[in-house]
């Protein structure tokens, strides 16, 4: 059992990924204790230029960030249960008022923007927690207590901040909790702030969405959440600056909650604890689930993560479904054309809100634009013959959006969204019929190092471009030399300086994540990461048949296709009978009536079961236990376990 168990939930995996483990630095003129080395000539020359140019934009956001500032904990530390910090401000205490060399000073600056961390007043009525999290809590007042927009990641950062609320606002209970969409930034702390009996407004496919997008690929999303949101990088200025929406997710407790009231189509109203509330429904925009909702006493919009301050991604690079561009500027249209006439303030659950009536239409504007702009712009290149990486490199933003600050690609990028559209509309092949069954990654590397003069060859035209400022090239040969000789130093030492000036040039946070996390891997290795699922609540909302979805997926087809088997597997406690069929090396799945002729059939309950899924019981615990029965055929059944493979979640990125 054991061999299979821990891999069957990627959810755990990507909140590890995401954490706070992180390099020792100790920035010297040299390389720091991450071996990072300083920005070249070439990549600060570049990023001072581009600091000119920002300088000479107009901009306000820096009051608006502090607008409304009511109170914050300068020396804030949240901790998780076992005492391990998962949320510290002070280790961003680097992001001086000057950007550093080697970071894009555009990310410098919305990394400064997203250091701005306390309790806010956005109108009264309506306050924010921002910076105690990846992603903000907003606060409305009811007539007897709160009304809880997004309680965070985890619950310890949640409860840290309805401290904080109750401290300088006055004790009250909530009188209600919004879940704005199913991603865990915005219900993980839900726990913290919610009771048995607190009513919960969530958009319809909340529940489903929330567990189900990380479970069946989960391992692979969480080992990709490690770049994405530099988990291993140190907080300085030649690491992890921030993730362009806020900071980083936080680790800790992460709870979920069951919807009691369900927004499944725009214009439904709510009224709780006297605050009238209407609805956006806008499903399959920036989440598979999502709502946003208006205020009209307070004539207030909150957006939920429809709008930020950065373009946000079409395709998030921790890989996931490609979003539809195009129901996403509609629902920013829908959101403009319904609520931009009464709306005088917006506030969103990432970033710093926007003020007037105007300035809201304009905001909204640009974001329902961008993303259509975006779309249309990359279906015109692929009409002129072009592929996703001629359109990446072509495409550009109109100079009406290009100086709108919120639309710059500090999350998203021009580049990776055009390709998602690409993606979305014409999938992988680019229509080159050399690209349709291309040499694998490897073989390829060996051949083109082959031709071009051998390893050391390969790598002294990588350090040339390197030298030369040409950090793509360099790393383009020499990710070639790596993959041809993974074990020659020089050339692993190559492609790290290139990753590393890719890097500090890159505007977009989770750009920079990647590239650097690549060089930290290059030269110190992968750390091994433990596929088991470890302890959650969301745990207990997943339902079985998504459990069984993802054994499907480890298991060993060309061994299982030796013989057909049926197993029938019997959840006691809840009722629910599950049959498994293995044929032509298929596993198949459904909630049936058990089958008189299976193979095998398992008694058991589901608390047993997640105590398998997390390995909390071994076999002979599992044999022995009175929440565990196997009646026919034992052999069969510990065959078909066998079958299901261990996944790898520390595979190999930037080696072979």
């Amino acid at each position: 059992m054991r061999l299979f168990l821990g891999a069957l939930t990627g959810l755990a995996l990507i909140l590890v990924a995401c954490g706070e483990r992180q390099a020792a630095v100790d920035v010297t003129s040299g390389s720091d204790a991450a071996g990072f080395l300083p920005a070249s000539d070439a990549t600060a020359q570049a990023n001072a230029r581009l600091a000119r140019t920002l300088d000479g934009l107009p901009s306000e956001d820096e009051a608006l960030a502090n607008r409304g500032f009511v109170a914050s904990d300068e020396n804030l530390t949240i901790t998780d249960p076992d005492g391990a910090v998962i949320w510290r401000p002070a280790d961003y205490g680097f992001l001086a008022p000057e950007p550093a060399a080697s970071v894009h000073p555009g990310l410098w600056r919305q990394a400064r923007l997203n250091q701005i961390h306390g309790l806010f007043e956005v109108e009264p009525g309506i306050h924010q927690v921002r910076g105690y999290d990846l992603a903000n809590m907003s606060v409305i007042t009811g007539e007897t207590g709160w009304i809880i927009i997004d309680p965070l990641t985890s619950v310890e950062t949640a409860r840290a901040a309805l401290d904080l609320v109750n401290r300088e606002l006055g004790d009250r209970p909530v009188s209600a909790v919004i879940l704005t969409h199913s991603h865990i930034d915005h219900f993980g702390g839900i726990g913290a702030v919610a009771g048995p009996e607190t009513p919960i407004i969530a958009p319809a496919g909340f529940l489903e969405a929330a567990v189900s997008e990380n479970v069946m690929a989960g391992i692979v999303m969480g080992r990709r959440a490690g770049y994405m949101y530099g988990t291993r990088l140190p907080r300085t200025q030649r690491g992890h600056v921030g993730s362009g929406l806020g900071k980083h997710p936080a680790l800790g407790t992460h709870t979920i909650a069951t919807p009691t009231h369900v927004i499944d189509e725009t214009g439904q109203t709510l009224e709780i604890d006297g605050v009238r509330m209407e609805f956006q429904y806008a499903p399959e925009t920036e989440a598979p689930a999502e709502l946003t909702v208006f205020f009209p006493d307070l004539r207030a919009w909150c957006g939920a993560e429809l709008v930020s301050r950065t373009l946000h991604n079409l395709y998030t690079l921790r890989g996931a479904e490609v979003r539809d561009a195009l129901a996403w500027s509609a629902a920013i249209a829908e959101a403009l054309d319904r609520f931009g006439p009464r709306t005088s303030v917006i506030f969103n659950s990432h970033h710093w809100p926007v003020w007037g009536q105007s300035e809201s239409r304009a905001f909204l504007t640009a974001q329902r634009d961008v993303y259509k702009y975006i779309h249309d712009q990359t279906l015109r290149l692929a009409a002129q013959g072009l592929g996703p990486d001629e359109i990446a490199e072509t495409i550009t933003l109109p100079e009406s959006l290009a100086g709108v600050f919120a639309v710059q690609g500090y999350y998203g990028t021009l580049k990776h969204n055009s390709r998602a559209v690409y993606q979305r509309y014409f999938g992988w092949f680019d229509g080159v019929p050399a690209h349709l069954d291309p040499i694998p990654r490897v073989e390829a590397a060996q051949r083109y190092v082959e031709a071009l003069g051998g390893v050391d060859a390969v790598v002294m035209q990588a350090s040339h471009a390197l030298d030369a400022g040409e950090y793509r090239w360099s790393a383009e040969l020499a990710q070639h030399a790596v993959f041809a000789a993974p074990r020659e130093d020089a050339a692993r030492e190559v492609l790290a300086r290139a990753y590393e000036q890719l890097g500090y040039a890159a505007e977009s946070a989770p750009w920079r994540d990647f590239y650097l996390t690549g060089a930290f891997e290059l030269r110190h290795g992968v750390e091994a990461l433990d596929a088991t699922a470890a302890g959650s609540a969301i745990l207990q909302s997943i339902p079985l048949d998504m459990f069984f979805a993802a054994m499907a997926t480890r298991l060993d087809g060309n061994r299982a296709a030796r013989r057909d088997r049926v197993f029938n597997f019997v959840f006691a406690d809840v009722g629910e009978t599950h049959v498994i069929r293995l044929s032509n090396g298929v596993m198949h799945h459904q909630q049936a009536e058990a089958v008189a002729d299976a193979d095998a059939s398992v008694t058991l309950t589901r608390a047993f079961w997640l105590r398998l899924l997390q390995q909390e019981v071994g076999l002979m615990e599992m044999i022995g236990s009175d929440q565990f029965a196997i009646t026919g055929d034992r052999l069969a059944l510990l065959g078909f376990f066998a079958m299901l493979e261990q996944p790898q979640p520390d595979f190999a990125i930037v080696t072979p």
